[in-house]
């Protein structure tokens, strides 16, 4: 039976990729199934689609304040330090009424509306970076073939510039911020975590770093506010007073880390898919008015953000089954996001996919505070991408991440043929 240690352990999605097999046995069991994994606290997977619905609505249910990550026992001590990472405070890890207390401080610049100020930011950004691709093939051997490393190369850079736009990171800075953005959600993943055998001080020295840095943007801000996210983060106020440090802090990181993360992964294995099914890439090419379905398809595709860990408030009764308080659920979206019950051909990736009601995003309480930022920044490299590169192919083997919290490539060697008027 499914013990649990493939569905959450890092070096398992790094050596076997995402456990797709035991998530669609869970699938079919009329209860949920309780796990001991070695090394890992006991947990229930949530498979179901609408088992996730359910719990993600009833926040008062179940409560993020003890930790969103079903962490090993080698990360919880690597945590647990003063100066840790730990101490910084972020929304993800609040529960009403405090969370949506602070989520009110940084939605207005996060709608639609509002994140069109950096549409040149954002389309400049893929612009550039396809710009680079195209140079590169046309100057090659291959005359109009080009190979890049796109995870790394393309993925990566292009939430970057935007994320270091919009939160104040100069942008000399931002080979910096990546590397410790990888090492934050890399770490577990020995070609990404930050050197050192005493992991707890590795950790330590991290958050240090992280704080340093974004100390010094919110000190610049609140001495010389704009009319960027960064300003609007760093004079944040809560019930009429000024956020904590440690909150504003946490603010940073959650809104750099994630909202970057996510989108890298997003991309990188979204591409993954486009080339490893070139009849989808070519309906994107005939027909661009379905790149934002692909969007939505790239998303329940790739799900980046694996799973949310949420502990049982009080005793209570689902569909049957008797839950503890103090147990932890772990919500696989990416489970959700191939439920047979929710969609059709669960398995096959289809740009024009609709509907497509996936939880990529999440839903309810927490649903991601800036996806309408990573619908247009995939929007706009798909964009790109379709109308200059007439092909696209794995030039080697992708190479996954050791993480199961937020998943996705680390390395995707790509091979692709440039348009004669790119």
């Amino acid at each position: 039976m499914i013990s649990g240690l493939e569905l959450i352990s890092p070096r398992a999605y790094g050596e076997r990729g995402v456990p797709h097999d035991q998530w669609t046995e869970l699938r079919k069991l009329d209860r949920l199934h309780y796990c001991e994994p070695p090394g890992f606290d006991s947990f229930y997977p949530v498979v179901r689609h609408a088992d996730i619905c359910e719990i993600s609505k009833q926040p008062d249910l179940f409560l993020n304040r003890f930790g969103i990550v079903l962490e090993s026992s080698e990360q919880k001590i690597a945590l647990s330090a003063e100066d840790g990472i730990g101490q910084m405070r972020v929304i993800i890890g609040m529960d009403p009424p405090e969370h949506r207390d602070y989520r009110k401080v940084a939605v207005p610049w996060f709608t639609p509306r509002a994140i069109k100020r950096v549409d040149a930011v954002v389309q400049g950004s893929a612009r550039h970076l396809v710009d680079t691709l195209v140079e590169r093939a046309s100057g090659g051997p291959g005359g109009n073939v080009g190979e890049c490393e796109f995870a790394n190369e393309v993925a990566a850079a292009h939430p970057l510039r935007v994320l270091s736009t919009i939160l104040g990171v100069p942008q000399e800075q931002e080979p910096k911020i990546l590397r410790l953005t990888n090492e934050l959600f890399g770490g577990d993943d020995p070609d990404l975590q930050r050197k050192g055998d005493d992991r707890t001080k590795a950790m330590q020295e991290l958050a240090m770093e992280l704080f340093g840095l974004f100390n010094g943007i919110i000190e610049d801000r609140r001495a010389n506010p704009t009319d960027d996210l960064a300003s609007l983060l760093a004079n944040g106020k809560v019930n009429g007073e000024p956020m904590g440090l440690m909150e504003t802090v946490g603010y940073y990181l959650i809104t750099f880390s994630a909202g970057h993360d996510t989108t890298k992964n997003a991309l990188a294995s979204g591409i993954c898919a486009l080339a490893q099914n070139p009849e989808e890439f070519e309906k994107l090419k005939r027909n661009p008015g379905l790149i934002s379905s692909a969007v939505e398809e790239i998303v329940r595709w790739t799900s980046p953000v694996n799973y949310m860990k949420r502990v049982v408030a009080k005793d209570l009764d689902f569909h049957g089954q008797k839950l503890s308080k103090g147990d932890n659920v772990v919500l696989f979206y990416c489970s959700a996001n191939r439920d047979e019950k929710v969609f059709e051909d669960p398995f096959t990736f289809q740009v024009d996919r609709n509907p497509n009601p996936h939880l990529g995003f999440g839903i309810g309480e927490h649903f991601c505070i800036g996806s309408h930022l990573a619908r247009a920044s995939q929007r706009a490299m798909l964009k790109e991408l379709v109308s200059r590169i007439d092909s696209l192919e794995l030039a080697g083997e992708p190479e996954q991440i050791h993480s199961s919290f937020v998943v996705g490539l680390k390395e995707l060697p790509l091979r692709y043929r440039v348009s004669q008027d790119a």
